[in-house]
């Protein structure tokens, strides 16, 4: 048998902090158990956010852990036509659609429904996309997309789970309620999900799913905030005939607040661990 294939995939739109410490660490340390092969991939579909400082910053921290990659590493911005692929085949399936709505229509429409009855979100709490584009005449939809103007793809999430069938996924890890095992999917919580833009051809969910398949990855080892996320990645893989991982959901590592660390809430990177005098040996104890 090949050896296993893992996998560390940040992305260059900051610096690393001690919660990705605690993943590259893991995965490398259980790629090297296993007498696999650890990957390092750039997810970099985030043109605006991406900055080859950043990149060039993910390269210098894992080095200084002592942790070892193969190459060439996969770059996103470099394998769009993949993405496109996978579109066109779910497209031909009749299982996707473009919703014209801007960020700011769709939460005027939430406010306005939520007038009277509470509106169903998903499970990072994010409201269900509630447009109306999906029935859109096909004529309609013709004349808005030839205006030029911006639009997004989403998936029909009723008609994917009709065709999907009922879908699961070995958990080695464990996930924020302590579920492992045999762990049911439930892909339609997460409503019409957002495949792609008008000028980025594919999403988080999509590209996640490509990557690891071509990459022959067997165990994805990623943080318990993606765990429900699994749902969806499940449901892309049986409609593009994609081969199943196991999945190794981690514990997070938590600011003094309890709060998970995040490059949005400006957690302290370890470059700034470095400058301070704390070492790999120092950094490994402190992410447990």
């Amino acid at each position: 048998m090949p050896p296993p294939v893992f996998r560390f995939a940040p992305s260059p739109n900051g610096y690393l902090h001690l919660g990705h410490a605690y993943s590259a660490l893991l995965n490398f340390e259980l790629a090297r158990e296993a007498d696999g092969r650890l990957l390092l991939r750039i997810e970099d579909i985030d043109a605006a956010r991406s900055k080859p400082e950043f990149e060039a910053a993910i390269y210098e921290d894992l080095g200084w852990l002592d942790i070892a990659w193969e190459t060439p590493v996969r770059r996103q911005s470099k394998h769009l036509a993949d993405y496109r692929a996978a579109l066109e085949s779910l497209s031909v399936q009749g299982l996707i659609y473009p919703c014209f709505e801007s960020r700011a229509e769709i939460a005027q429409l939430v406010e306005q429904l939520e007038k009277n009855v509470p509106w169903p979100r998903d499970p990072d709490g994010a409201p269900l996309y509630p447009g109306a584009a999906k029935s859109l005449p096909s004529a309609e939809r013709a004349h808005v997309l030839e205006s030029g103007i911006p639009y997004a793809l989403r998936l029909d999430m009723a008609a994917a789970c009709a065709r999907a069938g009922d879908l699961n996924w070995i958990e080695l890890g464990e996930g924020p309620g302590g579920e492992r095992g045999v762990i049911t999917a439930r892909p339609q919580e997460w409503g019409d999900v957002i495949l792609a833009r008008k000028d980025t051809p594919t999403s988080y969910h999509l590209s996640v799913v490509i990557d690891d398949a071509l990459q022959g990855v067997a165990e994805v080892v990623r943080g318990q905030d993606m765990f429900w996320s699994t749902s969806v990645h499940r449901l892309l893989q049986q409609l593009l005939g994609l081969p199943q991982p196991c999945y190794r959901h981690h514990r997070l590592v938590l600011d003094g607040a309890g709060r998970k660390l995040s490059k949005s809430s400006e957690a302290t990177g370890l470059r700034e661990l470095r400058a301070g005098g704390i070492g790999p040996t120092e950094i490994r104890r402190l992410v447990g």
